[in-house]
């Protein structure tokens, strides 16, 4: 079938199953076009859950699929293609935190969004890379094991008093950007402004000009005089940023840094998800419970830029 042909079956199908698609930044650009939200994971299950919609078609990874879960448990929630994992998320589990956890008794567990719902059941609070900083101050212990990136955690540890013990934990994508990367792109457009994504090295942090979330990023390419910016997180992100800032130039921090999990979901698989109802993805009700209370103190603490 032709794109054109697809994309109107995608429209019957998301009619009639009264469904919203949601799209993640690092989608392709073509499953980003027909979405009804495009944004990072936890924006796109808040959106979701206000809307009257019956069905969620979120193409992103199996974590952002779980959290749509944890706020509308009473709507379908798909995941175009059930291997799309995170292996970061994957990196821990809710036994392995439990072990730690005895470790460290008088520690918080503050956990990124990055992570499965189990190991949200585990935790005291969750964090965005937007708000992490934000929600380890708001918590009144002095220790705090962050789970599950070590390099969003080294960096909050840049930014607090708080002693943090990091879990061993990465983006396998965004280690893939090096400090070399950035400075050739420096040194080929000087007039550029460099931004990355918390979850990059530390030696990346160090030669940003600035370190923000995806939502972050989208913001700061509005707002900026640049005109030109080098974008260090997963390249998909660069379709939108165009899109919405078409008198600008995007230059990724490296080609590298492609996620092959959020490359799996196609306008194919969108509509076979459509068609099937399915893969279909739930949380059971007590661990959804528990991790639903860990996202919730989150918001109450509220979003940060």
């Amino acid at each position: 079938m032709a794109n054109t042909e697809i994309i109107e079956k995608i429209t019957d199908l998301r009619a009639k199953r009264q469904a919203v698609i949601l799209a993640h930044n690092y989608q392709i650009g073509k499953v980003q076009d027909i979405a009804d939200f495009v944004g990072d994971s936890l924006e796109l299950s808040q959106n979701a859950a206000k809307t009257e919609a019956k069905v969620i078609v979120f193409c992103g990874v199996h974590f952002m699929a779980e959290t749509a879960y944890i706020l509308s448990p009473n709507k379908t929630v798909l995941l175009p293609d059930i291997n799309a994992g995170c292996p970061m998320a994957n990196m821990i589990t809710a036994e392995s935190l439990r072990v730690k956890k005895k470790e460290l008794p008088g520690a918080a567990v503050v956990c990124y969004v990055n992570s499965s719902a189990e190991v949200k059941a585990e935790s005291d609070i969750c964090c965005t890379s937007a708000n992490a900083v934000k929600v380890v101050e708001s918590v009144p212990n002095d220790e705090i094991l962050f789970v599950p990136d070590q390099y969003l955690g080294h960096y909050v540890a840049t930014q607090t008093k708080k002693k943090l013990h990091l879990w061993p934990g990465y983006c396998p994508t965004h280690v893939k950007i090096q400090p070399e990367d950035i400075l050739k792109l420096k040194r080929q457009y000087p007039e550029a402004k460099a931004i990355v994504h918390p979850e990059c090295r530390p030696e990346v942090i160090a030669v940003a000009d600035e370190v923000l979330s995806t939502g972050g990023m989208m913001r700061f390419a509005r707002q900026t005089e640049a005109k030109e910016i080098i974008i260090g997180t997963e390249i998909g992100i660069i379709h939108r940023l165009s899109k919405e800032n078409p008198d600008k130039k995007f230059y990724p921090a490296s080609p590298k840094a492609t996620c092959p999990n959020m490359k799996r979901i196609t306008l194919e698989k969108v509509l076979w998800s459509l068609q099937d109802m399915s893969p279909e993805i739930k949380v059971p009700e007590e661990v959804r419970l528990k991790a639903k209370i860990a996202v919730d103190r989150m918001l109450a603490v509220g979003r940060s830029s």
